[in-house]
């Protein structure tokens, strides 16, 4: 498992209009299968990038490489929303991969997250990678 902890000011190009502008972000991207063997792994990163959210406006989760998602790490995005809302910040979820969207859309928690396709219109001030166990 790689654990890579940077700071960055770019912003990738994507589409992100539904979150707004120079939304300060800690982001989170995750790769591979967010399974039980390493979801502790991804809901310490979360709850760490929660923890931290009186310098940041929102937590990004970026979803693109997620090839598979269990209930563990649904349970993992879901604890990293509520805390979010606890501090009264955004919790959005990055270019959502099909496997991840299938899984949301099938327990309705499309319409509790909110979705975005990418990192435009976020300052990615904190990000973090981590990538499942071959």
């Amino acid at each position: 498992m790689t654990n890579d902890t940077a700071n960055s000011a770019s912003t990738p190009d994507a589409q992100a209009a539904s979150v707004g502008a120079n939304l300060d972000t800690s982001l989170i991207r995750l790769s591979g299968e967010v399974d039980m063997a390493w979801t502790a792994d991804v809901r310490r990163a979360i709850l760490d990038a929660v923890a931290s959210a009186e310098k940041i406006e929102a937590i990004g989760v970026e979803l693109s490489q997620v090839s598979y998602i269990d209930s563990s790490g649904i349970a993992a995005l879901v604890e990293g929303l509520q805390g979010a809302r606890e501090k009264e910040r955004r919790f959005v979820l990055i270019a959502v991969s099909g496997a991840v969207r299938a899984v949301l859309e099938l327990a309705r928690l499309d319409r509790v997250f909110t979705l975005i396709d990418g990192c435009d219109g976020l300052t990615i001030i904190a990000e973090r990678s981590l990538s499942a166990p071959a």
